[in-house]
């Protein structure tokens, strides 16, 4: 691996630093709010499905027991 200078090595951080295009407060703000809606979906739907086989276990074992 070469070695580079310390200054050469900062101004090549600072170049690449330059290159990144950084979100807006609005685009932040939109993906987490997409982030908490598609969490609350995601749990509304778990929480059905384990409410469906719960109920089907039940009545299943209440069958036999």
């Amino acid at each position: 691996m070469a070695t580079v200078n310390p200054l050469q090595f900062i101004q090549q951080v600072r170049a690449e630093v330059a290159k990144v295009v950084w979100p807006t407060r609005r685009e932040v703000m939109l993906t987490t709010v997409m982030v908490f809606i598609l969490a609350a979906l995601t749990a509304v739907f778990f929480a059905i499905v384990d409410i469906l086989i719960r109920g089907g276990l039940n009545s299943i074992l209440g069958m036999f027991g």
